[in-house]
């Protein structure tokens, strides 16, 4: 009997980023064209779409369209034309929200497997059912919906596909139910044009009797006199402290959800689809967060009773974030699933460039974030598990041959990463599994409020996964992050001692001048020889194994 196995369904919102999720590990893809998907911001033409769906398909993978606005008159003439052009693109599904447009569908062409999106707020068995009876071959469930009530409705409607949310950004309203952004910037959030309101900063004012507004200025002669709380109307005495910077507050900014602590619960139970939001997000993203969750499944299923989330939320702390939390999985949000300090989405690592080709002797890779001399760039294979580090000191452009110290980001520069620099890697194992498309990525450093804030995310979304209510942690994580802001310095730095050309973080990178020849690391070059090819020491052992330096 084969073995039920959930699908990993990747954001895709353009051809690059379809074609990176599919190499990094996505079972399915979904995508939609501007006019008529929740995603005014697509780039895709009608050409794409359908090179990327054949894409899908050579790879042997599925993509599904997208078709969940909410249908106004001027919407419906538009309907038959694009019926023929789903017909024509040939995908493995259509997502509707809007009931009459899935009756217009399923009358005109019933051959299209129908799946209900997560706009359609399917929150329980019952509405599943609905929908079911409707012909829908799939639901999308709310993300507002617990792991018990999954549990439940997985129960009672055995006969139908269920797909839930484990990663991406969370919606401050009823999935996505909002008009804040309408009314704000008169830009519809469910015609996909949100402009994300809910994540921008509000300060308080005070108006006089006399109609006059003022910002009320708190400053360190009169802070001991304030604190500020809100207190909503239904829950009379539950106080929510608010505090307020030279940014202002951030009142209605939720973390980013991230279920991979809990999947072995989804897995278990056989959700069909594990959908990953971010058709807005970059490629770096679709890539790097495809090949966590593909890692995180297949060990799931190879070795369930041993399954740990640790080593793919490391995975995960690579991409830009605005913290994690679990959102709903336990049924009610508490305090620990907003930021407030700030919407930024950070990681200690960037996007540093792909690989556009592999020659004969050398990486052509394209620069997406500034390099300069001595940054450690990562090189995250789409095939295998082990990455492999590069410390460069200046880079050649691939065009000319010219050597720079520095490349800037967003320029769209080739560089060759001649395969003489990864000395102590096989090159033939470079050419098999680092192939076009190959993600690369860089240590970024980070100022200390935002390395404060990394520590206090990580905090927060530990005592979720236990169900802490001990807050001595948390309350000294907080405290730091607030001493942080307010020292108020732009001085960065990297988790490591190194900068620029200066340091190492110890562990045996390619190339680095430091560890491969400085007598400090004399030890640990004897240890990494004995070791096979492409193995580098973790940061324990690069601790451990540094001698001191000579007298």
């Amino acid at each position: 009997m084969t073995q039920h196995r959930s699908e990993l369904l990747m954001p895709a919102g353009n051809l690059r980023k379809l074609k990176m999720a599919v190499l990094y590990g996505a079972d399915a893809v979904y995508l939609g064209t501007p006019d008529m998907s929740l995603r005014t911001k697509s780039e895709f033409s009608l050409e794409d779409v359908i090179e990327g769906v054949k894409f899908c398909h050579e790879h042997g993978r599925r993509a599904y369209l997208t078709l969940n606005l909410f249908s106004h008159n001027k919407d419906i003439p538009k309907l038959d034309e694009y019926i023929d052009t789903v017909r024509q693109v040939n995908p493995d599904g259509l997502i509707i929200s809007d009931p009459g447009v899935f009756q217009y569908v399923k009358e005109r062409a019933p051959e299209i497997p129908l799946h209900v999106s997560t706009q359609a707020n399917i929150a329980s068995w019952l509405t599943t059912q609905f929908w079911q009876a409707q012909g829908a071959d799939l639901v999308v469930l709310a993300r507002e919906v617990s792991f018990p009530e999954l549990e439940e409705i997985r129960e009672k409607c055995p006969d139908i596909k269920l797909e839930a949310f484990v990663h991406g950004a969370m919606c401050m309203t009823y999935s996505g139910r909002c008009l804040l952004s309408n009314f704000m910037a008169e830009r519809g959030a469910n015609q996909g044009n949100c402009a994300n309101s809910c994540r921008w900063n509000y300060k308080f004012h005070m108006r006089l009797k006399d109609g006059t507004v003022q910002e009320l200025i708190v400053d360190e002669d009169n802070l001991h006199m304030f604190e500020f709380l809100l207190e909503e109307g239904v829950r009379p005495g539950e106080f929510l402290p608010i505090q307020e910077d030279e940014r202002g507050s951030y009142i209605l900014n939720s973390k980013d959800l991230c279920l991979m602590p809990k999947l072995d619960d989804y897995l278990r139970i056989g959700v069909d689809s594990l959908k990953v939001e971010g058709r807005g997000k970059s490629e770096y993203y679709a890539a790097i967060v495809a090949r966590a969750y593909r890692m995180a499944i297949d060990d799931y299923y190879a070795d369930p009773e041993n399954w740990n989330a640790a080593d793919y939320m490391e995975e995960l702390e690579t991409v830009g974030n605005r913290g994690y939390t679990l959102a709903f999985h336990k049924g009610r949000l508490t305090n620990l699933a907003h930021g407030y300090e700030q919407t930024q989405a950070i990681a200690q690592w960037e996007y540093a460039g792909f690989v556009t080709e592999v020659v004969d002797d050398a990486f052509h890779v394209e620069v997406k974030n500034k390099l300069e001399p001595g940054d450690v760039l990562e090189i995250v294979s789409p095939i295998a598990r082990n990455t492999i580090l590069l410390r460069a000191y200046d880079y050649e452009i691939a065009a000319s041959g010219e050597k720079k110290d520095v490349i800037h980001g967003s320029t769209k520069t080739v560089i060759r990463l001649p395969f003489s620099l990864f000395e102590h890697e096989d090159i033939d194992d470079l050419r098999q599994n680092f192939p076009p498309m190959t993600v690369i990525r860089k240590e970024r450093a980070l100022t200390e409020e935002q390395w404060k804030r990394l520590q206090l995310d990580k905090t927060a979304l530990a005592m979720e996964v236990k169900d802490s209510t001990n807050e001595t942690a948390y309350k000294r994580r907080r405290d730091a992050l607030v001493d942080a802001i307010e020292a108020d310095t732009n001085t960065k730095r990297f988790k490591t001692n190194r900068k620029g050309t200066e340091g190492c973080c110890g562990k045996g990178c390619n190339g680095c001048l430091i560890f491969w020849e400085d007598p400090m690391y004399a030890k640990a070059r004897e240890v990494l020889r004995e070791r096979k090819m492409g193995s580098m020491l973790s940061r324990a052992e690069a601790t451990e194994l540094k001698l001191p330096a000579a007298e």
